[in-house]
């Protein structure tokens, strides 16, 4: 009786289970980078009005936001090959519950010393490590293809509305929040505001989340079908049983492909995490926002850019889905707005002299880089979705150095004092330096870039005809097609 309510609560809101779980990864991920941007925020109150943090300097404040991602790194393959073997539901899950548990834990640990607090935001990457290959190891099992480039977005849209609600309300918090021992400040209040929230989260995660249709017990038996066969359509008959596997394995990391969604996605980490971690300091140190000032502009770029994910997936498959396109040039279309008009903006920044126009351009160049998610963020599925979740894995080992580097390097450049007036040349630096690297990501791409399953990832075909529920269905006779189709 469940199971048929459920499909009938389906047929009525028109809600299918795919874009259900596209709506929680989105929270999800919204989750993970309120708790993973808020420090980004938090530091410049620490630094300025506790007392306890007064002598960090800029190279302190580039570790400390750094340090996630040594343990980041760690966990990115594994995090893949853990999905495909116990369940992207829970090692996703699994993973921002680890990552919520350490968030509440943080103010303890800043107040003990400096090395306790780096432990706990490396052991926070640790667990947040896993969530992107994880989830692209579901999307290999739940997005058909000419969906996959609007599910993946909505999905990953989640960072961005994750990083507007965190710089928003942080800066909020910060001045207005409950204080809280040892010292009394109101800092800490954004740790369990955000820890509470995610705790919330992760419980709904477990009770709604499934790792492929196969596993759900309430989806549909025509929705089932639907996302079943038409992966099974995409994907040819498996060519490689008796190639060996160390053969594959060369194969795939000679590949142009592969490099030319890991280079890219490298060099988009630099210019994102640049801005992620280091834009309320710009704004505080530069352009004199005050901290509640400085939170609202710091989100307002990433909201633009959720935007330009969401509508840059449903671009892609409307272009794909119309043969308007091909894979390869819709891929490289989106790729090249995201990845080459903001290298342009960031340049600009550097001539420009006043605050509205400073502010105007850098909303322009994050917002446009969400484009690059249907470009090479989503073509690990296309070229590779059998192993959809390594691949990412492997890509964000290689983009996740951005983030321990660029923070740093960051704060090394910009080292003279707030308002002086050779910081502004600093920063100018700084955003020199990630229009180059988004330059040269986004020409690679356009070189090695490919839309095309790869020989090495072909996989064995699935019959053309399944039985669910006791009936024989085929693509052509699908029932509750207009439904599951398309949304």
């Amino acid at each position: 009786e469940l199971v048929t309510w459920s499909n009938e609560a389906a047929m009525m809101f028109g809600i299918p289970k795919r874009y259900t779980l596209a709506v929680m990864a989105l929270l999800g991920f919204a989750n993970v980078y309120a708790l993973r941007v808020n420090l980004s925020v938090v530091i410049v109150t620490m630094t300025k009005n506790d007392p306890y943090f007064k002598d960090w300097t800029s190279e302190t404040q580039g570790l400390v936001l750094a340090s996630f991602f040594y343990g980041y790194i760690v966990t990115q393959v594994p995090g893949g090959l853990l999905a495909e073997r116990f369940g992207s539901k829970w090692v996703f899950g699994l993973g921002c519950l680890g990552t919520t548990l350490l968030t509440l834990a943080t103010p303890i640990a800043a107040y003990q010393n400096l090395g306790l607090l780096l432990a706990v935001r490396i052991l926070e990457g640790i667990g947040e490590g896993v969530t992107f290959p994880a989830m692209h190891a579901m999307w290999a099992k739940w997005a058909p293809p000419l969906e996959k480039s609007r599910l993946t977005t909505i999905a990953y849209a989640g960072p961005n509305i994750g990083a507007i609600i965190a710089m928003s309300v942080s800066g909020v918090l910060c001045d207005n929040g409950f204080e809280s021992p040892p010292h009394y400040q109101r800092w800490p209040s954004v740790f369990y505001v955000f820890g509470t929230l995610g705790l919330i989260w992760c419980i709904a995660w477990f009770f709604i989340a499934h790792s492929s249709p196969a596993s759900h017990p309430t989806i549909s038996s025509d929705e089932r079908f639907y996302i079943e066969s038409k992966i099974a359509e995409a994907t040819p008959t498996h060519r490689n049983e008796n190639i060996p596997a160390s053969w594959l394995a060369a194969r795939f990391f000679l590949s142009p492909a592969v490099w030319s969604v890991t280079i890219s996605h490298m060099c988009n980490n630099w210019g994102f995490y640049t801005v992620l971690t280091s834009l309320p300091t710009f704004f505080s140190d530069v352009l004199n926002f005050d901290i509640q000032d400085n939170g609202f502009l710091s989100a307002v770029p990433f909201g633009v850019m959720a935007i330009t994910i969401i509508s840059g997936g449903f671009l892609a498959d409307f272009l794909r889905s119309r043969e308007i396109l091909t894979t390869t040039k819709t891929r490289k279309l989106l790729n090249s707005l995201g990845q080459l008009c903001p290298a342009i903006f960031l340049v600009v920044i550097g001539y420009t002299s006043s605050k509205v126009l400073a502010v105007l351009f850098l909303v322009i160049a994050v917002g446009l880089s969400g484009f690059s998610m249907a470009g090479f963020n989503i073509n690990h599925l296309d070229i590779a979705p059998r192993f959809a979740g390594v691949l990412m894995g492997i890509s964000n080992t290689a983009a996740t150095v951005s983030g321990i580097v660029a923070p740093y390097v960051t704060g090394a450049m910009t080292t003279d004092d707030k308002f002086n007036w050779k910081l502004k040349g600093q920063w100018q630096n700084v955003f020199y330096l990630s229009a180059e690297i988004y330059a040269f990501g986004g020409i690679m791409y356009l070189i090695l870039g490919s839309g095309k399953l790869q020989w090495w990832a072909e996989g064995p075909r699935q019959t053309q005809s399944m039985e669910y529920d006791g009936r024989v269905q085929t693509p052509d006779k699908l029932e509750g097609g207009a439904l599951y189709g398309s949304m």
